[in-house]
């Protein structure tokens, strides 16, 4: 009977030990998982951030470049009027007077996070705001400059302004453009013609700023809450 009892204590602590070894063995793993998991999270959430710093820069790029670009919409205005005004840079103005900008926007962090699981970022509200700038916000922007065709000022307004403007082009001894003479004799129609343009075109840069505007403040707000996080 003795025997028996020393036994079933055996058996006891024999299963008791095994027990907390298998016990054990799950939570190490599970912690190893969660490890692995976090490791992954902070990896990608530091791709974004550093993915939305270069974006920020780069619509900034482009901001200033539309900037530039109603100044010199400005400077030929002025020009039609017949104001004073300095031809120093006039070609440079000429050129950005059309020129379009286009988003570069870096997707790479974010298809990884797609590729791997969308959940590997676990707070479901940044995950949230991850995917609604992604897949939303820039999506306007880059169809504003891609896609929609009235927004092409190059494209849509450079041979049409550029027919009525050569005649009064000055060029130096290179082919360079020097300035416009005479504009003073451009005829009241023609006038209208081209400020009907101009007047296009600043509208459409105008409705551009203000998207780069918005979607900078959501880059912004997105890549402080990324920071917020990795510093859990």
């Amino acid at each position: 009977m003795k025997v028996k009892k020393r036994n079933w204590k055996k058996y006891a602590l024999e299963f008791a030990s095994i027990f907390v070894a298998v016990v054990s063995a799950f939570a190490l793993n599970n912690w190893n998982d969660h490890r692995v998991n976090k490791d992954s999270e902070q990896k990608i959430l530091s791709e974004i951030k550093n993915s939305l710093q270069i974006d920020v820069h780069d619509f900034k790029v482009n901001v200033y470049g539309n900037n530039k670009s109603l100044k010199a919409d400005t400077m030929f205005r002025g020009l039609l009027k017949g104001e004073d005004i300095s031809q120093d840079s006039i070609a440079i103005y000429y050129i950005i007077l059309f020129r379009d900008y286009i988003p570069i926007i870096n997707r790479s962090a974010y298809e990884s996070l797609k590729a791997n699981n969308l959940k590997t970022v676990t707070n479901d509200s940044l995950r949230i705001q991850i995917i609604a700038l992604y897949d939303y916000h820039y999506s306007i922007i880059e169809k504003l400059e891609y896609e929609v065709p009235e927004m092409k000022s190059y494209k849509n307004y450079f041979a049409r302004i550029n027919t009525l403007l050569h005649p009064f082009m000055e060029f130096d001894q290179a082919g360079n453009l020097k300035k416009f003479n005479g504009l003073e004799t451009l005829g009241k129609d023609k006038k209208k013609e081209i400020l009907s343009y101009l007047w296009r075109i600043k509208n459409n840069r105008i409705f551009k700023l203000r998207k780069y505007d918005q979607i900078i403040a959501v880059m912004k707000k997105l890549e402080q809450r990324i920071a917020k996080e990795l510093k859990k």
